[in-house]
């Protein structure tokens, strides 16, 4: 499937709505590692820990020496949690609300 082909945003919603429905963390983690190859897993995995230690404040070069994810990914994820209304942040607010932030 090519990113332009609409089959793609309609997969994407289905899914994001199977997940809203589960409510079953154990069941997502679960499908991530069935679904995703385990780099893959990975790749997602260090995503989540960049939005996290932006929040934190870390500085970019030291999230990409810990991580080793590049700048440009890290200046991505940091225009992307400065957006208002930032998904990002609406998912940190989420995660630290069932204590998982860390």
């Amino acid at each position: 499937m090519k990113i332009e082909d609409p089959r793609v945003a309609e997969n994407l919603s289905e899914l994001a709505r199977t997940f809203a429905r589960t409510g079953d963390s154990v069941l997502i983690e679960q499908f991530f590692k069935c679904i995703l190859t385990p780099a893959e897993t990975a790749d997602i995995a260090a995503r989540w820990a960049l939005v996290k230690a932006l929040e934190k404040k870390v500085p970019q070069r030291e999230i990409a020496k810990i991580l080793g994810l590049s700048l440009c990914k890290i200046t991505r994820g940091s225009r992307e949690l400065k957006k208002p209304d930032s998904a990002f942040r609406r998912m940190l607010a989420i995660a630290s609300e069932g204590g998982n932030a860390d």
